[in-house]
């Protein structure tokens, strides 16, 4: 356990392949189904692409904030990437105090999604930073590669075979990939900003989180909010929205936040969403001992019945996003 009372889980047996990763799904469903929220360690990622990424990614959070908007999101069109500075997302309708870079996974003009003008798919704008660009797509491919393997577990955890969402959801997943930057800064005054990020749960499968050593993610367990601290080497894992739908409520995405940030230091946190494909159509699993897929909006954040939902991944995620970013609503609706 950690300090937090998240489970610190070490997946090496599922990364690899081998004799015990049926204990390893074991624990992460026991944690799915307690809160939704787990640290793992052994998880193959090389520290020195996540230390290199770290580097990089303040160089280029230190530029100027006019040359950061020479990669704006407004540029980014229907694929959803670029840059938006500080207050530029919202959650709930209020501003969050943290600029970022929005990327996903990298695909040419040329690809038919992209000559088909899907929402959230194309090239990215990478910033003019030397060997950026290689380091974000080195982090992605092996984050992505995680991905797979937890969702192996999750599946196990759950009785199913082992590539039971690769089958159907997850063969090509859909990848959306954040590097955040929460400065240390004080807010202007008449901005109306509570946190660094506020409460939420994520929209499809599973988030896979890198944050650094200052910390300020919070999650709300059933026994009321804790801190998520940084544990060195590891991700925090989270399930989202798609995956409690999945489950009929047996796995529930769990609301979290993040809190503004005093340190005195910038913190960044680099957010991977493993998602089902754009096109994938959600369905409930059937047969699934516990699950009741019940509308349980009144206890929800949001108020929302993720239960009630049919149709394709895309469209669910499409009706959140246009909420993040309204200026740009018009690009990808």
């Amino acid at each position: 356990m950690t300090d937090s009372s998240l489970p610190l889980i070490d997946v090496a047996p599922l990364v690899a392949g081998t004799a015990g990763r049926d204990a390893v799904a074991a624990q992460i469903g026991a944690a799915c189904r307690a809160h939704g929220f787990f640290y793992v360690t052994g998880h193959g990622v090389d520290p020195a692409l996540v230390q290199r990424l770290e580097v990089l990614s303040h160089r280029f959070f230190e530029l100027p904030e006019d040359t950061k908007m020479q990669w704006r999101m407004a540029l980014g069109g229907r694929a959803w990437r670029g840059y938006f500075p500080l207050g530029g997302e919202l959650t709930s309708g209020r501003p969050d105090w943290k600029e970022g870079l929005y990327l996903g996974t990298e695909l040419p003009a040329t690809h038919p999604r992209v000559q088909a003008k899907t929402p959230v798919h194309g090239p990215n704008l990478f910033p003019d930073v030397p060997d950026f660009r290689e380091t974000i797509l080195a982090y992605m491919g092996a984050v992505t590669q995680l991905g797979h393997r937890l969702m192996e577990g999750i599946a196990l955890s759950l009785g199913l075979s082992a590539d039971y969402f690769a089958q159907r959801y997850t063969a090509d997943p859909l990848i959306l990939f954040r590097l955040f930057n929460y400065p240390t800064q004080a807010v202007p005054e008449g901005l109306d900003v509570q946190w660094g990020v506020g409460e939420h749960t994520d929209y499809g499968l599973l988030t896979l989180l890198h944050q650094d050593h200052i910390g300020g993610l919070a999650v709300h367990t059933p026994d009321g909010w804790i801190d998520a601290p940084p544990v060195a080497g590891s991700f925090v894992c989270n399930i989202g929205d798609m995956l409690d739908r999945m489950t009929g409520g047996l796995y529930k995405s769990t609301p979290h936040r993040v809190k503004r940030n005093t340190s005195g230091h910038d913190r960044l946190s680099f957010p991977l969403f493993f998602d089902p494909n754009f096109e994938a159509r959600v369905q409930r699993i059937e047969g699934l001992a516990g699950a009741e897929a019940r509308d349980d909006s009144a206890e929800r954040w949001d108020r929302a019945n993720v239960h009630a939902f049919s149709g394709r991944y895309g469209d669910y995620l499409l009706a959140k996003v246009s909420k993040v970013f309204p200026q740009l609503r018009d690009e990808v609706l």
